[in-house]
C-alpha cells in the first residue's frame, strides 16, 4: 500500500439476466387459493387486484422450462465479466448467493451438488484453481452479504477481484394454491468487485448485518401446500406476510442507520438507495421510518428506484439486478455519477437484515 492511500472495494462491472417469460396477474385467474384449509371466497380477479394494490406487483418473470438457477446465474456472470472488461482467469472468488439451488421444472427437489458457484465456474471455463467458488445461503439478503464478504477479502489483501452472483428460480418452489406465491419471481444479477488503491475514500465505506432468529426465524419457512388435499409431500415457500411487514418496517431502518452512521455520514448524504424489492409499500414505509430516525419528515423524490412492478420479488437477485439496470440507465429517471453515495439494503429469511454504504 502506497503511503496515504488505502485499498477500496469498488464495482468493476455488472450484469443481469431477466427471464423473457412474463407472468401477468391474469395468469392466476383460474387458480384455486386456500387459507387455513379453506378456499378463499372472493373472486380471483378481486384477490389479484388487491394483491397488486398492496405489493405494487403487476407482473413477474419466470425462467424458461429448461433453465436452472446456475444457468441464469452464468448468463449474468458472463455479462458482468464483459462489462468489467477483465480476464475471467483473474477472479479470486466466485460467490453464488441463492436459497434453493437448482430445481428442475415440476420436481420441487433441490440440487446443490456441486455448488452452483462451481457449476458457473465450469460453465465460464475458468481453469485457475486459485479462483475459489462457493455458495452462500442467507435468505433474500444473500447478495448483499456476499458483497460484504467480498469487501473483507479485498481489504484484507486476500483477493483483488471477487464476483458475487445472486440468482433464484422461485417459480419452482412456490405453492400454486397460496396467493402469496404471486409475489415471487425468477432472475439473476452479478457484480464484480475489485481492489482500487486510492487516497480518496470510495467503494464500500461501511456495512452492518444483524440476525433476529429467536423471535422472528419462523416468518419465512418451508411448509406444506395450502390445498387440504395435497398429497405430494412437497414443501413450499411460506411466509407470514403481515408479521414480516411489521418486522421489516421497524428493524430495517435501524440497520441502515447503523451502516450510515458507521460511514460517518447522514441520511442527507445518500443519493440513491438500492433496497430489496419485496413489497412496494413496505419499501416506502421503510424509507419513511429511516428518515424519521434522523428527524426528517420528508423522503426526497427519486431516491429509491423500483422494479418490483414488472420484475416481482426474485429474492437474492433483486438488488444486483436493480443495480445493473440503474447503472445502464434502464430504470427511467435514475442514473449515478462519480461521487454519489448509495445504500444497499435487504431483509429476509433468518431473519437477516443487512446494509452497506457505497461511494461511486
Amino acid at each position: 500500500m502506497i503511503m496515504g492511500k488505502s485499498i477500496n472495494t469498488v464495482i468493476l462491472g455488472t450484469g443481469s439476466y431477466i427471464p423473457q417469460n412474463i407472468i401477468s396477474g391474469n395468469e392466476f385467474l383460474n387458480s384455486t387459493f386456500f387459507e387455513n384449509g379453506n378456499r378463499l371466497e372472493k373472486e380471483n380477479a378481486e384477490i389479484i387486484h388487491k394483491f397488486s394494490e398492496i405489493t405494487e406487483i403487476v407482473e413477474r418473470r419466470y425462467a424458461c422450462p429448461e433453465q436452472l438457477s446456475n444457468h441464469i446465474g452464468a448468463k449474468a456472470a458472463e455479462k458482468a465479466i464483459e462489462n468489467a472488461g477483465i480476464d475471467k482467469e483473474t477472479l479470486d472468488y466466485i460467490i453464488f448467493c441463492h436459497n434453493f439451488g437448482d430445481i428442475p421444472l415440476n420436481s420441487n427437489r433441490s440440487d446443490i451438488l456441486p455448488s452452483l458457484a462451481s457449476k458457473v465456474k465450469q460453465h465460464l471455463g475458468i481453469h485457475n484453481p486459485d479462483c475459489v467458488a462457493y455458495d452462500l445461503i442467507f435468505g433474500c439478503p444473500g447478495w448483499v452479504q456476499g458483497a460484504i464478504q467480498a469487501d473483507y477479502y479485498i481489504k484484507s489483501g486476500d483477493a483483488k477481484r471477487v464476483m458475487v452472483i445472486g440468482a433464484e428460480t422461485l417459480s419452482r418452489i412456490i405453492d400454486p394454491h397460496d396467493r402469496d406465491s404471486m409475489i415471487f419471481s425468477d432472475g439473476a444479477g452479478a457484480v464484480i468487485f475489485g481492489a482500487e488503491e486510492s487516497a480518496a475514500q470510495k467503494g464500500i465505506l461501511a456495512h452492518k448485518t444483524e440476525t433476529h432468529a429467536v423471535n422472528y426465524g419462523n416468518l419465512l419457512t418451508m411448509g406444506k401446500g395450502s390445498h387440504p388435499d395435497e398429497t405430494s409431500g412437497n414443501f413450499y415457500l411460506k411466509m407470514n406476510g403481515r408479521k414480516l411487514y411489521e418486522f421489516a418496517v421497524v428493524q430495517v431502518p435501524q440497520v441502515i442507520k447503523k451502516a450510515i452512521d458507521k460511514a460517518g455520514l447522514s441520511v442527507e448524504d445518500i443519493n440513491i438507495v438500492f433496497v430489496h424489492q419485496a413489497n412496494g409499500k413496505m419499501d416506502t414505509a421503510i424509507m419513511k421510518r429511516l428518515f424519521k430516525l434522523y428527524g426528517k419528515d420528508v423522503v426526497p423524490e427519486n431516491l429509491v428506484p423500483m422494479t418490483i412492478s414488472w420484475l416481482g420479488n426474485s429474492s437474492v437477485a433483486t438488488v444486483p439486478t436493480l443495480l445493473d439496470l440503474v447503472l445502464k440507465e434502464q430504470v427511467k429517471g435514475y442514473k449515478v455519477k462519480a461521487g454519489d453515495v448509495a445504500v444497499f439494503a435487504s431483509v429476509g429469511a433468518g431473519m437477516h437484515i443487512n446494509a452497506f454504504v457505497y461511494r461511486f
